[in-house]
């Protein structure tokens, strides 16, 4: 109990102020410690929902949230945050580390290098070339629905880069956009895997006590850490443990 606390602590803070959720640090781990596919994508889907609700409620003070463009992106990736709890009820403990192991490559290449997204982003207003990809931005936010609910992640990976790179948002604005979206999208698909009897409450609440302060923790200090040492190692880890994940598919195939 102690280490998921642990766990949700440093996940929630990282989460938070980064706008890609916990689940990527929560996920991993509770795929080392030896849990189903559908327990380690419930479990860590409900602790990613109370720390997206923690990070929300930090940034609805700082008034960093965008309500449109969160709210949009929630209501399209509901229905794929269903579709992920079912989806997860057939996997293998085997095909769901290799194909989250090709997730976490993603999340890790795309941290490493939204530090320089940041640094070219323009911040342009909503334009006919932007109003072009609108259907490109909700296509990806059902399938970050999706990949919510079936890997426990949260979806924020997803939401944050069609953010800044489709909608035109700033990285500062786009996190914090990500974390209501986030908590909409995750409570939802928490409460499907309810229904299908799919979550350990006794974990999950154990990594939602460190999630929640962690939430806090990380909305407060995100203008004072220096955020590309910040990205630099968690990348290397995320990275580190999809290499670990594929190979060891690779091994048994």
């Amino acid at each position: 109990m102690l280490v998921l606390i642990v766990v949700g602590l440093l996940a929630g803070t990282l989460g938070s102020m980064i706008g890609v959720g916990g689940g990527l640090i929560m996920t991993p781990a509770l795929t080392v410690m030896g849990f189903s596919p559908t327990q380690i994508s419930s479990t860590s889907l409900f602790a990613v929902s109370f720390a997206s609700a923690s990070s929300t409620i930090a940034y609805v003070r700082q008034k960093r949230i965008q309500y449109h463009v969160g709210v949009k992106a929630a209501a399209v990736a509901i229905p794929g945050a269903i579709t992920g709890a079912f989806i997860s009820s057939g996997l293998a403990i085997e095909t769901f580390k290799f194909y989250f192991g090709l997730l976490l490559l993603l999340a890790g290449i795309y941290i490493a290098y939204s530090g320089s997204l940041k640094e070219k982003q323009k911040r342009p207003t909503m334009n006919d070339k932007k109003l072009e990809l609108l259907p490109l931005f909700y296509t990806g936010a059902f399938g970050a629905g999706i990949m919510s609910s079936l890997f426990g992640v949260g979806g924020g990976i997803a939401f944050v880069p069609l953010m800044v790179l489709i909608l035109g948002m700033s990285l500062s604005t786009a996190s914090p956009t990500s974390q209501l979206a986030l908590l909409i999208t995750s409570f939802v698909g928490t409460f499907t895997h309810a229904v299908l009897g799919h979550p350990d409450y006794f974990h999950a609440i154990s990594l939602s006590v460190g999630a929640v302060v962690g939430g806090q923790i990380g909305a407060k200090v995100s203008h004072k850490v220096k955020e590309s040492l910040l990205r630099k190692m968690l990348s290397i880890s995320l990275i580190a443990v999809a290499i670990k994940f594929i190979s060891e598919f690779v091994g048994r195939h």
